[in-house]
C-alpha cells in the first residue's frame, strides 16, 4: 500500500524569519536559498504576509511587493506561495476598511501569492467573512484558520475541543468560502491529544475531500508529537522550517520530521533527505552573518504559563534589546497569564499577542494596571470583534477610562468605514502632499505603515539588522552589533552608573560638549518627586524609546499630569505627562529622536 501523500508548507522564509530574527533579513541575503530549496523539491513555500509585510518597510528599507515579484521568478509559475493575514485586520496591526481589505486581496494576488492563510485571534467568525470574500474575489485560494493555544493553568472557559468544534461549526454555517482549513497554534503550547481529538472532529465534520493542515511552533517542546498526532488523526498538510531558522521559536525541521515519521505511513512531500541536507547547507551559510538570539534556539517551560507565540517572542526581546529593558523579559511572560485570563482568552497569535505583550509590559515596567496599552484596551472594549469569553470588568472600565472609548458590540468594519484615516482617498491625498507616486501599491504601503510606511516611501527608513562582527556592519551602515554591547565611538544617548547614581550622557561628533544630567530616578512601585535643575523642573522620558510626538509648543502653558509628549517604545505609545504646573521653557529632543528613560526631554519653569 502506497503512503500517504502530506503536503509540507516551508516556512522558512516568512514564519522562521519572523521567528528568529524578528522578520528582519534582507532579501538578497536568503535569495541563494529559496533556489537551493526549489532545487530540493520543495514547491509550496510561505513567501509574506504577517508581520514579515511591515517589517521589511520598518526596519529593512526593503519593498514587500518586490520582494514577493522577485521570490515568485525564483521559483516558477506552479509553486504554491502562500501569504498570512489577520482577517480584517490583514497585514496591520489594526483592524482595516472594506477598501482596504479589498486593496489588500488585490495587492497580494498582483505580486505572486497563490493562497491566503486567513485568521482571525478572537476566532470571531464574523471577522473573516468579508476578508474570505475577496481573496476568493481576486482569484486566491483562501485557507480559513481556527486559532489554537492552551490556557495558562488554572483557566477555564475556552481552547478546549468544544470551542473549537463551535467555531469550526460557525464557520461551515456561515458561508463563509474556503478551499483548505488550518488549526493555527501560533504559541504551540496544545497539547497532543487535543490536537488529536480536534483534528478528528473536524475530519468527520468536513468529510474526506477537505485539506486539513496543522501549525505549530516548537516552543514549549511538543511540535513534533503534536504533528504525529495531527496525521495519526487525518491531517494531509504540516508546516516545516529549515535549519537555522527551525526548531525553538519557529517550526520543527524538515529533517527530524523525515525522521519522526520513519517506519510510518507518511510521505512528507516526496522529499529527500540528501537533497535537504544541501538546501540547509546553503540556508545556513546564506545566514552565517545573522545575529542569532539565544531565546530564539530554546524551548521553554514557561511558555504554557504565558503563553508567547514564538513568532512574536524574538521580535518582542530584539526590541527590549533596542530599548534597554531585556533584563524584565522574565518578568513580561509571568505578568502576561493574568493579563491573557482578564482579556477574554483571544488566541496568543498577533495582533492579540501583542496586545498581551504590550499589556504585560506595561504592568511591569509602570506598575499594574497602571495603564492600559491601546490595542489591549480595545480589545477587551469590543472594537476587534468579541472575545472568547467576556473581558473582566475591571480591566474593561479602567480600559474606557483611560482611553475615553465607550464598549461596542458593533461590527468592527463599519466602525473602520467610518474612520476617514482608513480609507483609500486619505492615504491617497496623503502621498500628494508628500509627492509621492499615488500607486495602489503605495497607498497600501501608507495605509498599512501609517508614517512609518511614508518615511519608507520617502527614502527615509532606518536599515535595523543585526550582525555578528563590526566589519558585517560597516557593509549594512545602519546595521546593528549582536546584544549591541560595543559603544565604540558611537554617538548618542547612553546611560551610565556612577556610584550607584544613574547619569545621561550625551556624545556628539566632534569637538562638541558632551552633555552629562543625572537621572530622575523612576520606579513601578513609587511616584519620584519631579527633578529639579538650574533651569527649572525637569519633564523626564518614562522608558527608553522613540519621541512619536511633541504635543506642546515652548511656551505653552501646561498643568500637572497634561501630556507633553508622546513616546514609541515596544509598538506602544506611552505617554509623557508634566510633573508640576507651569510654562515649557524649553525641549531638548525633536520629533523621532532615540531617547533613554529618564532622559530630560523638556524643561518647565
Amino acid at each position: 500500500m502506497s503512503k500517504k501523500y502530506i503536503d509540507i508548507m516551508d516556512t522558512t522564509f516568512r514564519d522562521g524569519f519572523q521567528s528568529v530574527f524578528g522578520g528582519r533579513v534582507l532579501m538578497n541575503d536568503f535569495f541563494p536559498a529559496v533556489e537551493a530549496a526549489k532545487e530540493a523539491g520543495i514547491n509550496h513555500f510561505e513567501f509574506g504576509g504577517g508581520a514579515r509585510f511591515q517589517s521589511l518597510f520598518f526596519y529593512l528599507q526593503e519593498n514587500a511587493f518586490e520582494m514577493m515579484d522577485k521570490f515568485r521568478e525564483i521559483v516558477g509559475p506552479d509553486a504554491n506561495l502562500q501569504t498570512l493575514a489577520r482577517g480584517i485586520n490583514t497585514v496591520m496591526l489594526d483592524t482595516g476598511s472594506r477598501d482596504l481589505i479589498d486593496l489588500h486581496a488585490k495587492m497580494f494576488a498582483k505580486h505572486g501569492t497563490t493562497t491566503i492563510r486567513n485568521f482571525d485571534a478572537l476566532n470571531d467568525v464574523q471577522n473573516l467573512e468579508y476578508s474570505a470574500e475577496c481573496i476568493k474575489k481576486y482569484g486566491l485560494n483562501h485557507e480559513v484558520v481556527v486559532t489554537l493555544m492552551d490556557l495558562p493553568p488554572g483557566c477555564v472557559g475556552a481552547h478546549d475541543v468544544p470551542f473549537y468544534e463551535k467555531t469550526l461549526r460557525k464557520i461551515l454555517d456561515s458561508g463563509v468560502p474556503y478551499d483548505s482549513i488550518c488549526f493555527k497554534d501560533a504559541s504551540g503550547t496544545s497539547s497532543p491529544q487535543k490536537i488529536f481529538d480536534t483534528i478528528r472532529m473536524a475530519r468527520k465534520l468536513v468529510g474526506e475531500d477537505t485539506h486539513i493542515r496543522l501549525h505549530t511552533h516548537e516552543t514549549a517542546g511538543v511540535s513534533i508529537s503534536c504533528y504525529l498526532a495531527a496525521l495519526d488523526a487525518g491531517a494531509d498538510g504540516i508546516d516545516l522550517a529549515a535549519s537555522p531558522v527551525s526548531g525553538g521559536t519557529s517550526q520543527p525541521d524538515i529533517l527530524t520530521m523525515m525522521h519522526a515519521v520513519k517506519g510510518m505511513n507518511y510521505d512528507l512531500g516526496g522529499l529527500e533527505i540528501e537533497k535537504i541536507l544541501k538546501y540547509e547547507e546553503v540556508l545556513t551559510d546564506c545566514l552565517k552573518d545573522y545575529f542569532m538570539p539565544p531565546e530564539a534556539t530554546q524551548v521553554s517551560p514557561l511558555i504554557p504559563f504565558s503563553p508567547m507565540p514564538g513568532g512574536a517572542l524574538t521580535a518582542n526581546t530584539q526590541m527590549m534589546r533596542d530599548n534597554g529593558t531585556l533584563n524584565k523579559f522574565p518578568e513580561v511572560i509571568k505578568a502576561m497569564r493574568e493579563v491573557v485570563e482578564k482579556g477574554g482568552y483571544g488566541t496568543s497569535v498577533t495582533p492579540v499577542s501583542q496586545f498581551y505583550w504590550q499589556q504585560a509590559y506595561a504592568n511591569v515596567m509602570f506598575g499594574p494596571w497602571k495603564q492600559i496599552a491601546p490595542g489591549y484596551g480595545k480589545m477587551v472594549l469590543g472594537y476587534f470583534g468579541k472575545t472568547p469569553v467576556e473581558p473582566d470588568a475591571e480591566v474593561v472600565a479602567l480600559a474606557a477610562e483611560k482611553l475615553k472609548l465607550e464598549p461596542t458590540k458593533e461590527n468592527p468594519l463599519d466602525i473602520s468605514d467610518r474612520d476617514e484615516k482608513k480609507t483609500m482617498k486619505y492615504w491617497k491625498n496623503r502621498l500628494v502632499e508628500e509627492n509621492i507616486e499615488t500607486s495602489e501599491e503605495n497607498i497600501f504601503i501608507a495605509a498599512a505603515c501609517d508614517e512609518k510606511g511614508i518615511s519608507f516611501l520617502k527614502g527615509n527608513s532606518p536599515l535595523s539588522v543585526r550582525k555578528n562582527s563590526l566589519d558585517i556592519c560597516e557593509d549594512d551602515k545602519d546595521c546593528k552589533l549582536g546584544e549591541n554591547k560595543v559603544m565604540g565611538n558611537s554617538t548618542g544617548n547612553y546611560t551610565v552608573v556612577v556610584d550607584g547614581q544613574k547619569f545621561n550622557v550625551t556624545v556628539a561628533e566632534g569637538n562638541a560638549d558632551i552633555q552629562v544630567t543625572p537621572v530622575q530616578n523612576t520606579t513601578t512601585q513609587a511616584v519620584a518627586a519631579p527633578v529639579t535643575s538650574a533651569d527649572g523642573v525637569e519633564v523626564g522620558a518614562t522608558v527608553s524609546g522613540n519621541v512619536w510626538k511633541i504635543t506642546k509648543n515652548v511656551g505653552d502653558k501646561v498643568a500637572k499630569g497634561e501630556v507633553v509628549a508622546i513616546l514609541e517604545a515596544m509598538k506602544m505609545e506611552i505617554d509623557v505627562e508634566a510633573p508640576v504646573d507651569g510654562t515649557i521653557k524649553s525641549f531638548l529632543v525633536t520629533q523621532s529622536e532615540a531617547v533613554e528613560e529618564g532622559q530630560v526631554i523638556a524643561i518647565i519653569g
